[in-house]
């Protein structure tokens, strides 16, 4: 079957086929960059041999299908760019193998789910820009965490942040700009 499949930077329009559900040997899955709306289908959870997963850049919105945690090998999910809603599903955290998320430039509500502390391959999250709120100190900042990028509204320059992160390395405003890197051993691009 087909392992790779890059879609990115084209002009690709409407909806995701259910039926990509059924690339069951897939590795890689790049979306990226086109005008695809709607929201992610639920079938995507089908591919669990998914190593990354890359839909920034477009107009998907809706809630994410809870069916992306059964994707267990994933590494990486590039979710940035797009319209999503809802809360961040608890069923998340059941991606072990996670090191890079990047959920940040939509529209999520609601706290980052307590399921994602046992993500212990997690190196790089990024979520500032959306609608984000309490704190991730218990999820996130205990001693053994040892992070690349940790990215939030936890800046209270223009007000009180967001997200409280004492061990964020980059602090955005609510709007997700206006980024102050933290921390030198970082390397982050900002808007």
């Amino acid at each position: 079957g087909l392992s790779l499949l890059s879609l990115t930077n084209n002009s690709f329009t409407g909806t995701l086929p259910t039926d990509l559900g059924k690339m069951s040997s897939s590795v890689f899955l790049d979306l990226s960059y086109n005008l695809f709306t709607g929201t992610l289908p639920t079938e995507l959870g089908q591919l669990t041999q998914l190593l990354d997963l890359y839909v920034k850049g477009n107009n998907f919105n809706g809630t994410l299908p809870t069916q992306l945690g059964q994707i267990t090998n994933l590494l990486s999910l590039y979710l940035q760019e797009n319209k999503f809603t809802g809360t961040l599903p608890p069923q998340l955290g059941m991606l072990m193998s996670l090191e890079e998320f990047n959920a940040a430039n939509n529209a999520f509500t609601g706290t980052i789910p307590m399921d994602l502390s046992g993500l212990i391959n997690l190196t790089s999250f990024t979520f500032y820009d959306n609608d984000l709120t309490g704190s991730v100190n218990d999820i996130f900042c205990t001693d053994a965490r040892q992070w690349h990028t940790l990215q939030s509204d936890c800046s209270s320059i223009d007000g009180q942040a967001e997200i409280e992160c004492d061990c964020c390395d980059v602090c955005c405003n609510a709007n997700g700009t206006d980024c102050q890197l933290l921390r030198l051993n970082s390397t982050v691009d900002s808007k």
